[in-house]
Order: structure tokens, then C-alpha cells, then sequence
């Protein structure tokens, strides 16, 4: 029986034992530096993110230092967002790199990697089709954490359902309503976010008085009356600055109706306008203004 020659050209032994391993352990090393590199930039982005620093166009505003996020908790919820998003983002670009390295290895090694960038391609298109919907529930998710446009324990409006903000997921955004309903908002279908508490918020009343008061004299009990509430100890911090009386905003068939604003911290509106109106009408029972029995256009409050 002949022998088999087993042997190679020196050629190919060449390139079996030298140049097929050093290319795969190149290819190795090269995806190790961008994953490093590439995990860099991201904790780079967290740490700034992290940091939540106020937006140049707020800043330049002529109250820029008090549109800082005013929310409590915010700082550990700027942070916990942050480095969820940098997780993701690092998970993401790990399984792009070490993916892409294994095509390559394959290649490197003699294997024939067009079936495979194939059937990729046709898995890739059968996704995008099937789960498009899901697909884009996990995009608005993304950008709805990464933004922040919106957190747990804000209250926002979706247009279809308003609420406090219970939980905030990649594809699920739950809501509850004063009523105690749960509204689950998938996050692609969110087209426009009403953010009630995010920053500072405002207290709108507008007061209803008879036309015999002296509207002079009305706009200065208001005045008085918000300026009362803003140096009291206890809502040190709620109301954030000086409070204003814009003045008559309109006629109405009841009586003309003043508007008084206060600025005031997140979620906290609602509170100081129930309180304004207490003072309001002591007040004006003191003073001998009367309100007429209808009062249109309370400050809006969540329904």
C-alpha cells in the first residue's frame, strides 16, 4: 500500500501556520482596542450626562438659575439614567464588535462567510418587517431615557392618557391617572409628551370680581396677598420667585377677571394654587370685594 503524502507546499504551511494565525490574532487584538476605545467614549458621554448640566439656552435666559431640575431626586435619576444608557449603549457596541470580529475570524480561517452575510441579510429584512412596530417601541424607549423627557414620578400628558409616571421601560411607559387608573403607552406611539413637572412649574389663577370692585385696588391685595404666601417659611423653596399680577386678562359676563402667577417647584403648583385661593377669599372678604358666584377659568389642575 503506498504512503499518503501528507505534506504541504511551503507556501501553504507558510500560510496555515503563520500568516492565517497571526491575521486571526490581529483581528483579536484590533477588536479588543475599539472595544476598549469604544467603552471610553461611552463612560466619556455618562460621566457628562451624569452631570446634567443646564442647556445654554436656559442658562442664557434672564431666570437661567432657577430652570436647574428642581425634582426631588433628580441628581440619582440623572445618574441611574446615565448609566443605564451607558450599559446599553456598551452592551450594544460589544455585541457590534465581537460580531463583526467573528465574521472576520471565520474569513481569516478559509471559511466561505457569503451564506452566512446571506442569510443574515435575509434574517435582518424578515425582522425589520415582523417587528418593526417592536423595533420602533425600543428606538422612541431609547431616546424617551436618553432625553429625559420625562421620568418616574413626573406627571405628563401623552394626548391619549395623563397621569403620574410609574414606570419608564424601553418599549412600555406606565401611567396612572388621578382616578387610579394604569395606562400602559407604548413608547413608539407617543407623539407628543406634555411634561408638567420637569424643571419648575406655574400657578395661573385668574379671579373673577364684580364690576363695581376697583380692579386698582383688587391687583393690590393679589399682590399682597401672593407676596404673603411667598415670604411665608413653610413654602421656602416652593415658590421660587417673586409672584406677579399680570393684571385684567378679559371681560367676562360674571365680572372682570384678574391673572395672578406664581412660579413654583415641580408638582407643586396645585398646592400653592388651592392655598392662594383660601388667602384670596379671606382676603377679599376683608376688603369688601365680592366674587361673583361663578368663577371661570380656576387654575388647571390634573384631571
Amino acid at each position: 500500500m503506498p504512503d499518503l503524502d501528507l505534506s504541504l507546499p511551503d507556501g501553504k504551511l507558510y500560510e496555515y501556520l503563520v500568516e492565517r494565525p497571526t491575521g486571526v490574532l490581529v483581528i483579536i487584538v484590533v477588536a479588543l482596542i475599539i472595544r476598549w476605545l469604544a467603552k471610553r467614549f461611552i463612560a466619556r458621554i455618562v460621566r457628562r450626562a451624569s452631570r446634567g448640566a443646564v442647556p445654554s439656552v436656559l442658562a442664557n435666559s434672564k431666570a437661567g438659575e432657577l430652570l436647574a431640575d428642581l425634582r426631588p431626586g433628580a441628581s440619582a435619576r440623572r445618574q441611574q439614567r446615565a448609566s443605564a444608557m451607558g450599559d446599553l449603549l456598551s452592551s450594544i457596541a460589544t455585541i457590534t464588535i465581537v460580531a463583526i470580529a467573528f465574521v472576520m475570524v471565520l474569513d481569516q480561517v478559509g471559511v466561505n462567510i457569503a451564506p452566512l452575510l446571506t442569510g443574515a441579510g435575509i434574517l435582518g429584512v424578515a425582522l425589520g418587517f415582523g417587528a418593526q412596530t417592536l423595533v420602533k417601541d425600543f428606538l422612541a424607549g431609547i431616546f424617551l431615557i436618553m432625553e429625559d423627557q420625562f421620568g418616574v414620578g413626573d406627571f405628563v400628558d401623552t394626548g391619549e392618557a395623563s397621569g403620574t409616571v410609574e414606570a419608564v421601560g424601553l418599549r412600555i411607559t406606565r401611567l396612572r391617572d388621578v382616578n387610579g387608573t394604569v395606562w400602559y403607552v407604548r413608547n413608539g406611539e407617543i407623539v407628543r409628551i406634555g411634561n408638567q413637572s420637569q424643571n419648575w412649574a406655574r400657578t395661573v389663577l385668574d379671579v373673577t370680581v364684580t364690576y363695581d370692585a376697583d380692579l386698582a385696588h383688587v391687583q393690590e391685595v393679589l399682590a399682597e396677598v401672593a407676596h404673603t404666601l411667598y415670604e411665608e417659611p413653610a413654602l421656602r423653596g416652593v415658590i421660587i420667585e417673586e409672584p406677579e399680577v399680570w393684571g385684567v386678562e378679559r371681560f367676562d359676563k360674571d365680572g372682570a377677571v384678574v391673572r395672578v402667577v406664581l412660579k413654583t417647584a415641580p408638582l407643586e403648583q396645585w398646592t400653592v394654587a388651592r392655598t392662594m385661593r383660601e388667602r384670596i377669599k379671606a382676603a377679599f372678604d376683608e376688603a369688601g370685594i365680592r366674587i361673583p358666584s361663578s368663577i371661570l377659568a380656576t387654575a388647571p389642575e390634573p384631571e
